[in-house]
């Protein structure tokens, strides 16, 4: 175990010097990981390990943005929020899972991709992450038959500049959009060439589907 006694600020390597899982489902699991701090102890922390995830700020050729008003239980209310969907299956590209959710949320396909921001939504506790594309050059696009919450779904088209506003108002305080639509604000102001869609996501979590695949493979 590292005690990081010779270490200085930024050297400490927090080793996990044990681990167990306390459950494990179809979205998330947790596990409680004992991780060696500076001095010597060892503390226990709670990890959620979570499905990547991908989200699209699909603007169109009026310059709105595309959002959708959709339920979400763990808060009994409904949130504008960017079209989005999580990467839950081995090896799924996310710009294919992106430009699936695209469709099948907003009845979109989108000519030009990019890679808008990358996001950790919550390192605190969970491994969860987060890609933003950029999408132009709309077009309508068959949209499959809708269920449960997405039974519900009203798609919003807003103006980017309103957009913005709502965010910083709080109006939108889904993450994902906040994210989104203040990224979009920030690379058009700077002129900021974005990635390609392809780019490198080095912190896509695995951790979820690994554990996933061990269990099917024991089954």
């Amino acid at each position: 175990m590292s005690t990081g006694g010779a270490a200085g600020p930024g050297g400490h390597e927090f080793e996990i010097v044990s681990s167990r899982t306390v459950y494990s489902g179809a979205i998330l699991a947790l596990r409680l990981d004992q991780v060696s701090m500076p001095g010597g102890r060892v503390v226990e922390r709670e990890v959620v390990e979570h499905h990547g995830a991908v989200a699209v700020a699909a603007v169109d050729a009026d310059d709105n943005v595309v959002l959708i008003n959709q339920y979400r239980h763990p808060i009994g209310q409904r949130l504008l929020e960017l079209p989005a969907g999580l990467l839950d299956l081995p090896g799924e590209d996310p710009l294919l899972a992106a430009q699936r959710e695209l469709a099948e949320e907003a009845g979109l396909a989108a000519r030009e991709w990019s890679v808008l921001v990358d996001v950790m939504l919550s390192p605190g506790f969970t491994d969860e992450a987060l890609r933003v594309y950029l999408a132009r050059d709309l077009y309508e696009t068959d949209r499959p038959e809708p269920e449960l919450e997405e039974a519900d779904l009203e798609v919003v088209r807003m103006p980017v500049d309103a957009a913005v506003r709502a965010a910083l108002a709080g109006e939108i305080v889904n993450a994902t959009a906040v994210a989104g639509v203040l990224a979009l604000a920030a690379a058009r102001v700077g002129g900021t060439e974005l990635r390609p869609p392809d780019a490198p996501w080095p912190g896509l979590p695995t951790a979820l589907l690994r554990r996933q695949a061990a269990r099917k493979s024991e089954d």
